[in-house]
This record gives C-alpha cells, structure tokens and sequence, in this order.
C-alpha cells in the first residue's frame, strides 16, 4: 500500500485525534500516568528501567487492561516514547476520543537489536564513555534481548498491573531497531503478542545495495555484502548478528515469518496481525518494500504503507496514532 492509498487511514486517526469541545474539556480528568519501574531481568542477568504509562481510568478502576509494548530505537532508551515521542499524550488523546485504554510499557532494550546475540559482549562495553547509562546496566553478561521482552518484560507487567494477561490482549510496536524488534518477537513469539508494527524498521537486513525485489540473487552472500547492506549499522549489527551469514539468514524477519507459516499449518500457532509503515525518503524504504514483497509470496496477511518522511521523530510522532489503533483494535481493550 503507498500513502495515496492510506487516505482514510489517515482520516480516521485525524477524526479520532480532534475531540469534541465537550471532550476537549475533560481533557484534563482523562490523563494516563507515566511512571518508571525497575526490574531484575533474568534473561539479561542485571536489572533494567521501564517506562510504564497507566490508562486515565486505571486508579478508578478495577478492570484489566490490554497490554502494548513499545520499543526504541538504536541509541535511544526507555524515555524516547515519551520524551521525545509524546506517545503518553497522543494516548490520552485518542482515549478522549473514544478509543479504549491500555497499559503501555516502554522498556530499556539497548543496543541490543532485540534478539539473542550470536557472541557475548567485548571486554570493551564497560570502559565506552559515549553511553549516558551505567555500565552495570548496559553491559550484560547474558544477551538475550529477545527472551528479555517477551518473558521478563510481561512477565513484570502481568504480575505488578491488572493486565489482561493474555496472547490475544497483548500488542507491540517499535521504531528503527525497534520496529525489527517489535515483528521479530511477533513472528517468534507468536504465544505472546497477537499484533505488532513497525514504524521505519530495518527489516530486510540481508538485502543488497540497489537489488530488486524481484532479483533471486538480491541477499548478500557475503559479509562485505552484508556490511554494505546495513551501511552506518554495521558494527553494531555485526556484533549482535555475528560473522556468519547463517545467523544473519536465522534473524531474517521473512525467514521468521516462513517458519512460523509452517507452525501455523501444523496447528502449533496463530498468525500476529502485522503491519508496518516507513518514509519515501527513509535509507530503508527498500527493505520494507521487499518483506513486503517477501510476505506476500508467503500468503501472509499485512498491512504496508508509505508515507512522506524520513528517519526522524518528525514522522514517528506523526505516525504514533496509528500504530495505537492498530494495535488496541486487535487487542480487544477489554477483557
């Protein structure tokens, strides 16, 4: 889908984003609260920040809540969503305007592309003055950021909030690295989220430079390729990925997403809903395009869509409502 045909998308988001003056008015009772959590994250082996934002309605209340997960990007942390997405605010909106509310988390995911990391870190993490986060916190001993956001990270929200605590109530969502983040985990975990999107994710990540989609030669063959393909990621995918192209292939999202057709048709899952969106002038438009591409060779249900922009907070601030309605119209927002 290209963004002339995402009109009445949108349109709705616009609709549900402009409040009634009676609404506007009460604006102010119907604010969520955002508050931080620490945690003992086992899958990591130290213990992690996490933003919680808390439904207008849940101090009133004695209902349960879906649960969406929001992920950052490469360099960024915990507060990203809220610091400079205003994601809290543009839920209390939509709240206002009618959608249901949920609990939304926002966890400290590192670098770490989450995923488990083919090597454990280098001796140099500890000494690397450019992070702001204490190394205690950043350098863990046991890299399995997958495991860290659908075991641990639910696991917190489940047992601390009324979540519904559910597959079926459970969706999650992400931006750059973090939009790979939010489909691999779907695709993987397929128990645990029963929808995800992407807002300008790296998502085809062993595709070449300058290769069609419809080109059978256009994954890269060999690390020089790869490293190419990613351009400025490259070191920090070539440490959590490895130097081995099988293990690129294994963390592929459409090599995910064709294993998990295979459990599906065996019984053993349920597909997410997916969809993710991405800039015209975004570096990774083209991989987006070509899991799209990938994903519909597989029969596999989406929703794709570009729009004007690029890999900036301008776009994902403008887009943010968008994922909120995907995901809490697959989520139920009741129990």
């Amino acid at each position: 889908m290209r963004a002339h045909a995402a009109v009445t998308v949108v349109a709705l988001v616009a609709a549900l984003m402009a409040p009634s003056a009676a609404a506007a008015q009460q604006t102010a009772a119907r604010q969520g609260t955002v508050r931080t959590d620490t945690l003992w994250a086992q899958s990591l082996g130290v213990r992690k920040a996490l933003t919680v934002y808390l439904p207008p309605s849940y101090g009133t209340s004695t209902r349960r809540y879906p649960l969406l997960v929001y992920l950052h990007g490469r360099g960024g942390n915990e507060r990203d969503w809220t610091n400079a997405g205003l994601l809290h605010r543009t839920m209390d909106s939509l709240v206002s305007a009618g959608q249901p509310e949920a609990i939304i988390a926002m966890p400290d995911g590192d670098d770490g592309w989450y995923t488990t990391w083919a090597s454990l870190p280098d001796a140099g993490c500890a000494t690397d003055t450019v992070r702001r986060e204490p190394a205690a916190t950043y350098c863990v001993p046991w890299p399995h950021y997958d495991d860290y956001i659908a075991r641990d990270i639910v696991a917190h929200l489940d047992g601390h909030y009324r979540t519904v605590g559910t597959r079926e109530s459970r969706g999650i969502a992400g931006l750059s690295m973090g939009g790979y983040g939010a489909l691999t985990l779907a695709l993987a975990y397929p128990d645990v989220f029963a929808a995800a999107v992407s807002h300008s994710g790296v998502l085809s990540p062993r595709l070449r430079i300058g290769a069609a989609v419809t080109d059978s030669l256009r994954y890269g063959r060999e690390m020089n390729e790869l490293a190419a393909g990613v351009r400025h990621l490259w070191p920090s995918l070539r440490a959590v990925f490895g130097s081995d192209t099988l293990a690129w292939r294994g963390r592929d999202p459409a090599l995910l997403a064709e294993r998990l057709k295979a459990r599906v048709a065996r019984g053993e899952a349920q597909w997410p809903a997916l969809r993710f969106d991405i800039g015209v002038d975004d570096t990774w438009t083209p991989q987006n395009r070509d899991l799209a591409a990938s994903l519909r060779a597989l029969g596999v249900a989406h929703e794709y869509t570009e729009y004007p922009g690029a890999h900036t907070w301008t776009y994902w601030k403008a887009h943010a409502a968008e994922s909120l309605v995907f995901l809490l119209t697959r989520t139920g927002g009741k129990e």
